[in-house]
Formats: C-alpha cells, structure tokens, sequence
C-alpha cells in the first residue's frame, strides 16, 4: 500500500530503533508468570484418574504387592505423559494461533514505510494508522486527514472523537480503534507504560463463554462422577462386610470407581477443538477461539456483506455521467476535456492521503488525466467527514491565493438531495442510478460548491451544490463466488446479503454471484421503524438487506438470532464490526479486511477466499460428528467394564475378583487414545455436507444415540459375562476365566472402536476410510494382549494364562456376536 506522507516525516534510523528498544523494550503487555513444569505436572495430577491411580499403588506397597504397585506408578507415568503430551499439542496449536492472531503495523522507518510486529513498535516510531486499524501504542498526532477515533475501550463513550493538530486533544491511545481517515503519530509509550498496560487489561486475560457443548460435556461427567462416588462407597462397604478386609475391600471400590469414571470425555472435546483450530489454520482460517470450531458445523444463516466479501474490492472506474453534456464516457473515454472538472473534484472530494480503494483510483485517474498536478498547491481549510443516511463528504481546499475548491462526493441519493436540481432533472437522473445499478455498477455522485468567508455551516448538507455527475466504478464478484454459493446451499444454510450499496447494484451483483433471491430488497432506514416481531418476520422472507448502517446490520443479526438460527456474519468493514461481534461467528477477511473488523470477528479467512468458509463448516460439521461417534464409544465400552467389575461380586459368582485395578488400567490406556486421537483423525462421512444443519439448542447426544449405546454396552457385557460362565461352567480356573473374560473384552472394544466408525455406514464401507491412526491403535492392541496371553512375566503379572486357539477363537465369536448386530440397525436405518 502506497502513502502519501510529507516528506519531512523520516522516522526512525535502524541504529535508533535498537537504542529505544534497548532503553524501553518491546511492545508487549505482560502476562501471568510463566507456568513451571511442577505447576503443569500439579495439575496433571489433580486430575481423578490419576489420583485413583495413586491411591491404588499405595495400597499394593501397604499389602506388600511390589510388582502391581511398580505397574501402577508406571500407569501414572504414562498417563501423565498422554495427558503431557495432548496439552502440549494444545497448547502449541494455540501458540501458532496466537502468533497469526498478532497484527502487523506500518511505521515509518529510514524515510520509508514498512509493516512490522505490532510487539516491535518502539518508542519514538512514527506510526500510520487508517480507517479500521487498532492503535497498538500510546503517542501524539503530527499529521492527519479527517480523522476519528473510538476510544470506548478506555473511556466507555460509544461516539467517535476527532482528533487532529488543530484539536486539543492530539493523544491517541492503545487499544482504540480508528473510525474514520488517516493519521500519523509519534509513539510516547510501549507495553505496560500505556494507558491500556496500566489499566492491566488484555485480550488474553478475558474469559471465553463456554459453549452450550461444553456444559452438557461437563454435566455429563460430573453426574458420572457422582454416580461413581455413590456405587464405591457401595462396593467397599459390601466387600468389606463380605470379606472383613478393608484395604483388600478398598481396592475392589477403587477398581470399580476407575471403570466408571469417564475421564476420557473432557480430554476428548478438548484434543477435537484444540486439534481441529490448528488444522484448519492450516487451511488458512484462523480460529480465535477454539469452541467455535463447534459452533461452525451448526451455522444455519450466512449474512453476508457485498464489498470485498463477494466481490473483488478492486473498484474498477469503468465510466463517468458527465451532467452538462448528459453523457456518458467509458474508461477509454476520461482524457476527454469535457469530464476535467468531473475527475478533479471527484478527486478533491476525496482524502489527500488516501486509504479507500475507490478514492485511489480517482486520485490515479486524476493523475493520468489532468496536465498539471494542482495538489501540493492547495491545502484543506475544512472538511465534513463521511456522515448521513444515505452518507456523503466534503472537502475544502485552499490556495496561497486565496482561491477555493468545495467538493462533495457520495451516495447518488445523498448528492442528488443536496444539489441545485428541479424535481424533473433529479427524476431523470435517478433513471441514470437505476439503469446504471441493474448493470452491478456502483455509483457515486459528485459536487462543487461556491462559500465566500469563514462561517461554515455546521452540516454540510446545508451547503448549495453544483450537481457534476456521477463516478461509475465496477466491482465484479470474485472468481468461482458460484459454486462457493452453491456449496453452501446444498448444505442447507440460508444467505443473506447485507450491504451499503443501493438496490439496483446490489442485485445484479448478488444475480452475478449465484445468490437465490425472489423477494424485493429491503432498506436499512425502513429496519429501525420495524419491532422485533416485525424484524423476525422480514429476515424470513427477505434475502437481500441494502443501504444498510451499523446499527441496521446489527438490529438483523440480532433478529435471526431471536429466530433460533446460527449465524455467520462476514464482513471486512468498520461498517460491519457491531454485527460481527454479535454473530455466533464473526468471520472477518484476512486480507482486506480492516483491523476493526478482525478484532471483532471469530474467524479470520487468511487469503480472503470464501470458499474456506465452507471447509470450515465442513471442518466443523466433521469434528462434532466425529466427537459424538468417540463419546458413544466411550459409554458403550465403560459398561461392560463397571458389570464384569461389579456383577460377580453382588452375584456371589465363583470368581468374585475377575479383574483387578491393573486390568481396567489396561484397558483405559487402550481407550483414551482410542477416543480422543484416532476419532480426532476421522475423515467426513459422505453426504456430510448435503445434510440440514443441526438445531444448536438438541442436546448432544438425544435419548435415542444415548439409548443405542447403553445398549451397545449392555450387549458387550452380556456377552463378556456369558464367556465368563461358560468357561467357569467348563471347569476353568480363575486365570483361564480371566483370561477368557479379558480377551473378549479387548476383542470386542476393537470391533466397537471399528462399528462406531459409522452409524450409517457398514464396517466394510468404512475400512475403506483413510485414518492410519486406527491401524497403529488396533495393531498395538493386538501385540500387547498376546504379549500378556503367551509371555509369561506379563501373563503371571496379570493373573492369567494363555488361551488355546478354540478359545481364543471362542472369544472372538463370542465379541463379534455381541458388537457385530449393530450393522443389522445400520443396514436397516440405510433402508428406510
């Protein structure tokens, strides 16, 4: 981007930027002390299993049982080292988060003007900042151009502030946010020595709102929990009535409580949202908060601002209207002598220093039309910012001669309604706007005006105008907008197009980008006179929302959220952060976008490509299907654990004791990574994307997934218990029986993790998925209950023998019976 800056502002050299970074530091705001490896281990090891573990390796060292207590310190390890190891994996996803998150700013360094890390700004830099940046230092104003600041952060007033060398207040602070025009400023105060560093507030140090997800996840849990407190206290106390043992009645509760606890649930949403941000910030979508991940796949409305979203921005002037000759002239047309005064007050009307795509365009223009460059020969006197409903501007310059310019430019309507025009000349050319809208041209009407002396009036709207003519400027939407349109459509979400366009441009661009639209355009000055009830009613028959302010773009997303819908709002505008921020999901432009617009929004798209708004939603979409599939999993297998745990003992069967803490302890290390990585790495099912989105207000898991579960396990467990009596029937000893009851277990927890691939799909369908994390998983599985089967330190440890092969072949029978009759439902479910 190219500045106009005076000359006399150099900046800083790079030997003085390394002095003032050496005497001040960096531009950092600092944050809680740096966690220590004992602080993250402490808090590893207040986690339940952990402390159940523990629990149980003292009381084998009381009784004297050495060997189990060494496996359960080092089950304490390993599970330390997963739980290390996935918040490590977290915590570096967020990092990288965070790193892209960090804004660049433009400085002025060695008389040029560079971007930088906003943490590198030093003190005595000479900083721009323009329309729609954040202010990332504390410094004074020394040049500017109709410039405006919102300082709300730090004052909590909600207007915007005018600042400028002419003004009392030049200051500008960290943490406020430009509204409108351009300024240079020279920096006083870094990091923790500004304003906001002395507040001691920060993004970071603001709390995220869980999502509903998470609290029906927590919920879930800690209702497991309780259960698992009530039935250990149960168990102790009928062992211990049974037995008269405490300590050997205390680790038969404790084996109990670590089947029931479904510790791996947390980790599991956590490891999905963490691991599915750093995927797709790989794809070049930022998320800045992880939950949102979820909250994506559920999106049921799209509002979309036209500008820059779906169009290009690249603002192309394709012709001028010309008033007094009525005509119009094409781009190879603009040396012509007749639009002269046209191109230099469209100029003029413009900021000297300008940030605005169109405005660049009418100063290049300008430039290659007009034999003699008259700006540096003018200075601006006033000016009337951009303002009004319809909005529009005026500048006034001045000579050393004391000659004059006064020239406005904006909205068609805004300078038709200020200019010198009979009713029958304004109707005509309100035919031009029209004529001209159908096309998807966007139009802006320009004006001269005529003021003796110095007592301006205090709105510009107030000023006699001179109508010109009018700009005609092309912003064609972006390449393969259509199909991104169409994606999103057969994914059953609604568009909507909100913009500050007019009508007429607005839909033949929304016709040219492929959006369905069969009712008539709604405008923003009609939204504030509706109620809510009248506002929920217009959002669901109206597609496209034009001439739309702030505060009308707020009052419709607002109205679809009342209506139960899931919003995406997708916007890159100063215009657009109030919606943004209220939106479910704020999805800001990466490129284009404004600084406002990114620090409000959610979700940033990198290269400004909307089609990776649909990979999101895809992203998200697969991440909660794939989350449901490893929870279902989760309940499935912990019941056949807690019965084949409990069911002996209170049945009085002959082996009271089938398995031991060692055994379940074996098998949650199976099931954790099981669950929380290899469903993680799940592909999208097919047809994912066809389907309606899911209403965000059903609980995660309805009664009839649950139900399928619990009786998935309850299955499992039978089958389980029927190979434990039939081996005992058959006269086998505790060990064979263990072994039997063990094997099958872990046989049919393979099969399970492999059926609840898909509760659509058959098991041969999804065998075809590519997850190579499932082979690992199962082939790991496999190796270490052979190792504990036939190798006899591993077998002796875990009190059992090794199996025939007609057992072993028993077993599996036995586990693909009791797992395999889901695929009768599933084929059933793909009939109907």
């Amino acid at each position: 981007m190219s500045y106009n800056i005076p000359p006399h502002l150099t900046g800083l050299s790079s030997e003085e930027v390394l002095a003032s970074q050496k005497k001040y530091g960096f531009n950092k705001i600092k944050e809680g002390p740096e966690n220590s490896w004992l602080t993250l281990l402490l808090n590893i090891l207040r986690e339940p299993m952990l402390l159940l573990l523990i629990a149980v390796a003292i009381i084998y060292v009381i009784v004297g049982d050495y060997s189990e207590a060494i496996f359960m310190f080092g089950a304490i390890v390993v599970v330390s080292g997963i739980s290390f190891y996935q918040d490590n994996r977290s915590k570096k996803a967020l990092e990288a988060l965070e790193k892209l998150n960090e804004p660049l700013s433009t400085v002025i360094r060695n008389s040029k003007v560079i971007q930088i890390p906003t943490h590198e700004i030093a003190v005595g830099d000479l900083c721009i900042i323009e329309e729609g940046k954040m202010i990332n230092a504390d410094g004074k104003i020394v040049h500017s151009n109709d410039f405006s600041v919102n300082e709300a952060s730090l004052t909590g007033e909600a207007f915007s502030v005018l600042k400028s060398l002419e003004t009392d207040d030049k200051n500008v602070y960290s943490g406020t946010l430009v509204v409108s025009g351009l300024a240079v400023f020279e920096v006083e105060k870094i990091g923790q020595a500004t304003k906001l560093g002395k507040i001691g507030t920060s993004i970071q140090s603001i709390q995220d709102e869980r999502s509903p997800l998470q609290i029906q996840i927590t919920k879930f849990v800690k209702g497991m929990a309780i259960v698992g407190v009530i039935i250990f206290l149960m168990v102790w106390g009928y062992s211990f009535w049974q037995s008269g043992k405490i300590m050997e009645s205390l680790l038969v509760g404790l084996t109990l409580a670590m089947s029931i606890l479904p510790e791996e649930i947390p980790v599991a949403f956590t490891t999905f949202m963490a691991l599915g941000a750093w995927k797709l910030m790989r794809e070049g979508i930022i998320i800045k908060r992880s939950s949102v991940v979820e909250t994506l796949g559920s999106t049921t409305i799209i509002c979309t601002d036209k500008t820059g979203t779906i169009t290009e921005n690249s603002m192309q002037l394709k012709a001028l209207f010309d008033y007094r000759t009525n005509q119009l002239y094409n781009d190879k047309q603009f040396m012509d002598n007749a639009l002269s005064e046209l191109i230099q007050l469209a100029m003029w009307s413009s900021e000297p220093v300008p940030f605005d795509p169109m405005e660049k365009t009418l100063h290049k223009v300008y430039e290659q039309t007009q034999k003699e460059d008259q700006r540096q020969n003018y200075q601006m006197i006033h000016e009337y910012p951009l303002e009004g409903k319809p909005p529009m501007m005026t500048h006034l310059f001045e000579n050393e001669k004391k000659e004059r310019i006064i020239a406005a430019k904006g909205a068609p309507e805004a300078i038709l309604a200020v200019s010198n025009l009979t009713d029958s000349e304004r109707d005509d050319l309100r035919q031009h706007i029209k004529n001209l809208g159908k096309q998807g041209y966007r139009l802006l009407g320009v004006a001269k005006a005529h003021f003796e002396g110095n007592d301006f009036p205090e709105k510009q709207q107030d000023i006699d105008f001179e109508f010109l003519g009018f700009t005609v400027f092309y912003d064609p939407p972006k390449q393969g907008i259509q199909e991104v349109f169409q994606h999103i459509y057969d994914a059953g979400i609604k568009v909507k197009v909100i913009t500050g366009d007019n009508e007429d441009t607005t839909k033949a661009i929304a016709q040219q980008a492929g959006i369905i639209n069969t009712s008539p355009a709604v405008n923003g000055a009609e939204i504030v006179k509706h109620t809510q009830t009248e506002l929920i009613e217009l959002s669901r028959k109206t597609n496209l929302f034009t001439r739309m302010f702030p505060e009308a773009k707020l009052a419709m997303v607002n109205a679809f959220k009342k209506d139960e819908e899931i919003v995406a709002m997708l916007g890159d505008g100063v215009n657009d952060a109030p919606a943004l921020k209220a939106a479910h999901i704020g999805v800001a432009m990466g490129n284009k976008g404004t600084e406002i617009a990114k620090e409000a929004a959610s979700l940033v798209i990198i290269d400004d490509d909307l089609d990776k708004l649909v990979v999101g939603i895809a992203a998200g979409r697969r991440i909660y299907t794939n989350l449901k599939k490893a929870i279902q999993y989760i309940i499935s297998i912990h019941i056949p654990i807690i019965l084949t745990v409990s069911l002996p003992l209170f049945l009085g069967w002959i082996y009271p004791h089938i398995f031991t803490p060692v055994h379940v302890i074996f098998l949650e290390l199976i099931m954790g990574p099981t669950c929380s990585i290899v469903y993680e790495n799940e592909p999208m099912e097919k047809g994912t994307m066809n389907q309606k989105p899911r209403k965000i207000t059903e609980t995660f898991l309805s009664w009839k997934e649950l139900n399928l579960s619990i009786l998935q396990g309850l299955i499992i467990a039978a089958g389980v218990l029927f190979a434990y009596q039939l081996t005992a029937q058959k006269g086998g000893d505790e060990e064979t029986t263990r072994a039997m009851v063990f094997t099958t277990l872990i046989f049919a927890n393979i099969l399970l993790s492999l059926t609840n691939r898909s509760f659509t799909y058959s098991i041969f369908e999804t065998l075809k998925y590519k997850n190579k994390l499932f082979s690992i998983v199962i082939g790991s599985t496999l190796v270490l209950l052979f190792a504990i089967l036939y190798i006899p330190i591993f077998a002796d440890f875990f009190h059992l023998v090794g199996l025939r092969a007609k057992e072993l072949a028993t077993a599996l029978v036995i586990a693909s019976i009791s797992v395999l009759w889901i695929e009768g439902y599933k084929w059933m479910k793909r009939k109907k």
